[in-house]
This record gives C-alpha cells, structure tokens and sequence, in this order.
C-alpha cells in the first residue's frame, strides 16, 4: 500500500505543482491519476520513487516512510515505465530488460533468461532478443519498456502516460495487454495519463486532478460516471465514452 500524507512540492520559481495532496492506494489494483497537463499528476507519481522529493509531508510504502529509503535503492525496487520507452539505444532488447537485475548483482546468464521470460509475459517474440530499439516499432518499444520495469520483480509500477506516443490501434492493443498483464500478476499500478476514457478503462481507482493536484473526484469508473462531483468533473469526463471495462 502507498499512502500520502499531507504531500506538497513547490518549485524556486514559485510553482506550487501540489498542495496538501492525501491519499490511499491499494496494493495489486491499478490506481490512474488523470488531468490536464500540469495539474501535478506525473509530479506526484515521480514522488513515490524519490525522482521528485516533497517540499513536505509524507509518502509510505507499508507504512514505511521512503524519506529514511536510499532514492537508487528505492528506484531499483520499483518498475518504471516512462512515454518514450527511454531504452538505451546501444543495447539490445534482451540487455536492456535485463538493466535492473545486473544492477542488482544477478549474473548475466540468469539475467538473460529472466529477460526472455519477460519478454513472453508482454507478448514480445524471443527473436527479438538481440534487436536494438532502432529496429522496433514503437509499441514493441514500449512492451520492452514493461518488461524492464518488471525484471526485477517490483511490487510497485508507475507508467507515465506509457502509451501517448503510439498510434491509437497500438494504443488500444496495449492497453488490452496491460489489462491482461495485471490480471496475472497482479500489481499495484500507478498510471498517469491526461485520457479519461484510458482511466475508465484501466483504473480500479481513478483519481481526477485539478491545478495542484487537488482531488475533483476518486473513485470508479462506474461510481465517477454516474455521479459526477463537480462541474469540473461533468465537463472533464464530457460525453466520451471508449467501452465498458
């Protein structure tokens, strides 16, 4: 479980990106921040691994407070998918899965064979193995960026809008995969994305943000379709629909 705690983060040009944010996000289901670009959502998901530290308050994960956590080893525990992939370009797919767990002392031979299974798990096919990022296309790209963030058997993935720079088809075959991915390993996800029909989609829980990162609504998909809180929120949501999850 992830909690924050009476979070906020100023920047020194004065910014206030969050103001007094609390929350609670509960383990092996998917939470979805959803916003307008700078309402503070990727701030807050950079927050849970140290890549953006609170100007006060606190963030726990089980209880413990990841402000007494070293950030590198923090960030090696926790998968990461980011818009782009951010694959080394000078290595190969299996390599490049592989990153965290030769960071982490694992043997390359065992951290190869890990990378595979891997690349099984995301729908990825094992000829691949010795490709270079140059030679994939973007969606192949970004299942090797889940795979990654996976191999070092993480609790915890955050996924910063993974699938924004991808066509809309290879968008929806890659939201279908995580669906299918998290049902069969079940996670705690935290995803960022500015798309309310990709958190009706993805989210257990969806939590809708205004500038600094204040809290419009969270809740279901279902519960935030029907009974929308605010103004903000009707308009926010609109009448877009993708389909029911």
């Amino acid at each position: 479980m992830i909690e924050f705690r009476g979070v906020s983060k100023s920047f020194p040009d004065g910014t206030r990106a969050v103001d007094d944010f609390s929350l609670v996000i509960p383990p092996r289901q998917t939470t979805v921040f959803v916003g307008s670009s700078g309402c503070g959502k990727t701030t807050l998901l950079r927050m849970i691994n140290r890549m953006v530290e609170p100007s006060s308050g606190t963030i726990t994960i089980d209880g413990e407070d990841i402000a007494g956590r070293a950030p590198v080893q923090l960030r090696r525990s926790i998968g990461y998918v980011m818009q782009n992939s951010g694959l080394l370009p000078h290595l190969t797919v299996a390599a490049n899965i592989a990153t965290v767990p030769r960071l982490n002392g694992v043997v390359r031979g065992e951290a190869r064979e890990r990378a595979l299974e891997l690349m099984g798990t995301v729908g990825l096919d094992v000829a691949m193995a010795d490709r270079y990022p140059s030679q994939l296309s973007g969606g192949q790209q970004q299942r090797v960026g889940v795979a990654r963030a996976l191999a070092a058997e993480p609790n915890i993935l955050l996924m910063d809008e993974p699938f924004g720079a991808v066509d809309p088809i290879v968008r929806t075959e890659l939201q279908d995969e995580l669906i299918r991915l998290q049902r069969d390993i079940g996670k705690t996800i935290v995803f960022v994305t500015h798309d309310i029909e990709e958190a009706f989609f993805l989210g257990d829980q969806i939590v809708i943000l205004e500038r600094g990162a204040r809290i419009a609504q969270q809740g279901s998909a279902d519960d935030i379709r029907r009974n929308p809180a605010s103004p903000f929120v009707e308009a926010f949501v609109g009448a877009r629909e993708r389909r029911a999850p």
